[in-house]
């Protein structure tokens, strides 16, 4: 099949990866020829150019900054966003015949450029949804449920459901939700198909652990627990900060902390005025230093704001059930994802407004190597049995059998 990914977060350089580079490489290795539309922010410079990645064809299209921009601006490139992938679709790719289209949220607005496509080509249609907006925007204040914004955002949302033949979901609480909220979706066309990545082998040598504890000036002896990602509104920044600063004063653990965002400065401000030396902070490392890092950690952590009332499920957690850590998450109590980490053994879960839950949790792990290694064990094999793009890619497929056989 000719498969056509339209995203905003493709990554560029063959040395990043992320959860739609790694399920776009498997369904080529499927045997099928991908080609993606992504974005190319005006912060970077330059015009829309088409080119050949990994032996995908990759359109990136001009357009205004969607990341670590304010909201304004954000907004207004998102709005903007579905007539300028409009017209590099039609400069660049237009005379192909697509077989199956598959996008991603963010963002919610290109329902018209899908619409046109699926038309053109004759072509069904599959939506991987990973955010559920403006919902989101209404949890933490940015807009109000009352005012425009919210209503022209939520007619997009719709329409994107609508036009979308399947929806996969992160988690069945992403089902549930969307089912409760959106009555003319039909829960025959809605299921889960998780993030995912292709795990990599892991190098938990003894020795390449204390070099790179070294390097990064790391104590040899303490219980490290890193984070990995955005570092914004939707990670409810305070109770982060609250955790550091209840933990500043301890030597027998260290945070670390790698990332960036609307947030970062403050985080970072915060850092510096807790004078704590158990923690550090990189606001970027390349993709197989992050790895190599995580490699030499203890637990990964996640958190989200306690406000929300949709159910996330940040894709940050698969790097490190990859690296075979246990996982502590402290988020709101509408996700699923602690459900998850907690039944299947791998971590613990509190909603992220109680900072005692959160450092009892901390302690245990902290102090019992043993209970670290089973966790780490049960995070490995739960990636392997469940979010693997090569399931993904199954899950997806499995839709469009006559297709495929067609191609």
């Amino acid at each position: 099949m000719n498969i056509l990914f339209i995203t905003i977060a493709f990554p560029d350089g063959s040395h990043q990866s992320n959860i739609y580079s790694d399920l776009m490489e498997e369904l080529q290795d499927f045997g099928h020829n991908v080609y993606v539309i992504t974005s190319l922010e005006r912060a970077k410079g330059g015009k829309s150019f088409i080119s050949i990645e990994n032996g995908i064809t990759i359109v990136r299209a001009k357009t205004l900054n969607l990341k670590k921009c304010n909201f304004f601006e954000k907004t207004m490139g998102i709005f903007l966003l579905k007539y300028q992938y409009a017209r590099a679709w039609k400069k660049f790719l237009s005379k192909i015949e697509f077989d199956l289209i598959i996008y991603s949220t963010p963002p919610i607005t290109i329902e018209s450029l899908v619409r046109k496509i699926k038309k053109e080509c004759q072509a069904p249609t599959y939506l991987l949804l990973k955010d559920i907006f403006p919902q989101n925007a209404v949890d933490l204040g940015m807009i109000s449920k009352n005012g425009l914004i919210y209503s022209y955002f939520r007619s997009q949302e719709k329409r994107l459901y609508s036009v979308s033949d399947f929806i996969g979901c992160m988690s069945q609480a992403n089902v549930d939700y969307i089912l409760k909220n959106n009555k003319e979706v039909n829960e025959k066309t809605i299921e889960v198909c998780p993030n995912s990545i292709r795990p990599s082998n892991r190098d938990l040598s003894l020795g390449n652990i204390e070099k790179i504890r070294k390097i990064y000036d790391i104590p040899l002896e303490s219980t490290v627990f890193i984070y990995g990602g955005n570092l914004g509104l939707p990670q409810g920044i305070d109770f982060l900060i609250s955790v550091l600063g209840s933990n500043k004063d301890r030597t027998d653990v260290f945070f670390l902390i790698v990332g960036s965002g609307t947030e970062q400065n403050r985080l970072r401000l915060a850092v510096d005025k807790l004078r704590g030396k158990n923690c550090a902070m990189f606001s970027f490392m390349k993709k197989n230093d992050y790895l190599a890092l995580l490699s030499a950690s203890d637990v990964g952590l996640i958190f989200l704001n306690h406000k929300f009332t949709i159910p996330n499920f940040p894709s940050r957690i698969l790097d490190y059930l990859n690296a075979g850590l246990p996982v502590l998450a402290a988020t709101d109590k509408n996700t699923d994802m602690g459900e998850i980490i907690t039944r299947n053994n791998f971590g613990y879960w509190c909603e992220s407004n109680d900072v005692n839950f959160f450092n009892n949790f901390a302690n245990e792990l902290s102090l019992n190597k043993d209970l670290r290694k089973k966790m780490g064990d049960n995070a490995r094999n739960f990636l392997i049995n469940n979010y693997t793009t090569k399931k993904s890619c199954e899950i997806i497929l499995s839709h469009f059998s006559k297709s495929e056989e067609a191609s």
